[in-house]
């Protein structure tokens, strides 16, 4: 290991290698070479695309997020339920949310239920994106659309999609006789005229912090309690509190909204405060069939992000499902300490606990990390055990690092396992420091950022926990280039 003294500050962070997959945003910031700050706990801005069957909003979502997220066919209602991303523009980080066509005349069912989604998402947004098609004159879905937006009273841009040419662009300009002041001409399939809509949607979002929750206090650990319907979020939450805080009903669907609880515990150092977030049960897609169900999928997504730690709380007798499996991943892509709550134990035995806890293993293999607690929130069995694992991946999440361990340690690491050859080059790795908490993170300043193999990432990965713990949290990697000022 090429021996350089580590730099007083944290470099300049490049998106080079995650633990897990990177989100699809990611892409699109490496390309622009922005980066967002990490660990911020906020909700973000909800930006929904809408408009009338096959006139582009899905292929406008795939430009506008930097990957080809959501299915492009040139067959009207193909996309039938809502699709997120996160999306990173001009300097301010959103939710994107796209939608099935609104088409309210007709008579289809899926196409109402498709209507429920477009309201759902507007209910939830702070910005519209009205995608009109500038190659026909307004028609009276397009009416409807506008009128509902008038109602909604949102911040709405106007785009006329498939202008495509100049002369199809002055041609959308038919379309003011909706009433709206403003109209952006652009060509979702080409990229054309994306600058000035992404000016607009930019300019139209809330202020940076309008809207947040309120602050409880600095040293508060939020946990955010997510899962499927009737997993037994809320009698989790009223065990910790020792009240009925929340409705409990066996229906599942009983919780429709993210609801915050001030837990105040003793500890040995005196006082801790626990803001515990109660969200609605998650379903799989097809069983969101009510509007009210597909807002409150955004409000747990909303709960995740601002939380230090999420609960995904699973039904023991019934296991991780493939859902499960899914909300586990949104956490740690979203970079959040992870506790997994294997609830209802009492309606096991011993035999039927172990075999619910190896297959809970085995189903979060790419989260080998998380706290995995079996519990009953009805008896109280381990209840308390869920804050204290909580409170271990907070500490975890949280957890520093001095920049002369790291590179002590790093140079333990390269003794024993070097990183291959790169293009018949040797790659040197010359230092690594903790540019980052909340999740960890730790840049490796490389000669050869593109030639450290995935499977050596990992090691890198593993070795770091095995030697600073990290346990219950994400941890994230990255490798750059050394500059010529270094």
């Amino acid at each position: 290991m090429a021996r350089k003294k580590a730099p007083e500050t944290d470099p300049e962070i490049d998106e080079r290698a995650d633990e897990t997959a990177a989100p699809a945003d990611l892409s699109r910031r490496r390309r622009r070479g922005e980066s967002l700050p990490a660990g911020a706990v906020g909700s973000r801005p909800v930006v929904a695309i809408i408009g009338r069957p096959n006139i582009g909003k899905s292929t406008l979502f795939n430009r506008l997020a930097g990957a080809r997220l959501a299915i492009v066919e040139d067959v009207p209602g193909v996309t039938r339920d809502r699709h997120y991303a996160d999306t990173f523009l001009h300097g301010r980080e959103f939710v994107l949310v796209d939608t099935g066509g609104f088409d309210p005349d007709s008579d289809d069912p899926m196409r109402e239920g498709i209507a429920r989604h477009v309201k759902a998402a507007l209910s939830e947004a702070d910005v519209v994106v009205c995608v009109l098609d500038a190659t026909t004159p307004p028609t009276p879905a397009d009416r409807a659309a506008v009128q509902l937006l008038r109602k909604a009273d949102k911040r709405v841009v106007f785009v006329a999609n498939k202008a495509d040419s100049r002369a199809q662009a002055l041609e959308s300009s038919e379309l003011y006789a909706l009433g709206m002041d403003k109209l952006i001409p652009i060509s979702a399939l080409h990229g054309g005229n994306l600058v000035e809509l992404e000016e607009a949607i930019v300019a139209s979002l809330p202020p940076p912090g309008e809207g947040q929750e309120p602050v409880w206090g600095e040293d508060a650990r939020r946990i955010a309690l997510v899962g499927r319907p009737n997993a037994g979020k809320s009698s989790l939450t009223n065990r910790l509190l020792g009240e009925d805080r929340q409705l409990v009903d066996a229906r599942p669907g009983t919780t429709v909204d993210a609801i915050d609880s001030l837990l105040t515990r003793k500890t040995r150092d005196g006082e801790q405060q626990y803001v515990l977030i109660d969200t609605a049960g998650i379903r799989r897609k097809r069983g969101i069939d009510e509007a009210v169900e597909s807002i409150a999928v955004m409000k747990a997504i909303r709960s995740i992000e601002r939380s230090d730690c999420t609960v995904l709380l699973v039904d023991a007798k019934e296991g991780i499902a493939e859902q499960d499996a899914r909300l586990a991943g949104l956490v740690v892509d979203r970079g959040r300490a992870l506790v997994v709550g294997l609830n209802k134990s009492d309606l096991l035995d011993e035999k039927e606990r172990k075999q619910a806890m190896q297959k809970a293993r085995e189903t979060l293999a790419f989260a080998p990390w998380a706290w995995i607690v079996m519990l009953s929130a009805k008896t109280g069995r381990a209840a308390n055990q869920v804050l204290e694992a909580a409170d271990r991946a907070i500490a975890s999440h949280r957890a520093r690092v001095t920049t002369s361990e790291c590179n002590r340690f790093f140079e333990e690491v390269l003794d024993r396992h070097p990183p291959p050859t790169y293009k018949s080059r040797p790659v040197r790795l010359y230092y690594v420091t903790q540019a980052e908490t909340r999740p960890p993170r730790f840049v490796v300043v490389t000669n050869e950022p593109e030639g450290v193999h995935f499977s050596y990432q990992r090691y890198v990965v593993n070795a770091l926990r095995e030697r600073f713990g990290f346990e219950g949290t994400p941890i994230r990697v990255s490798y750059r280039a050394k500059s010529k000022r270094e």
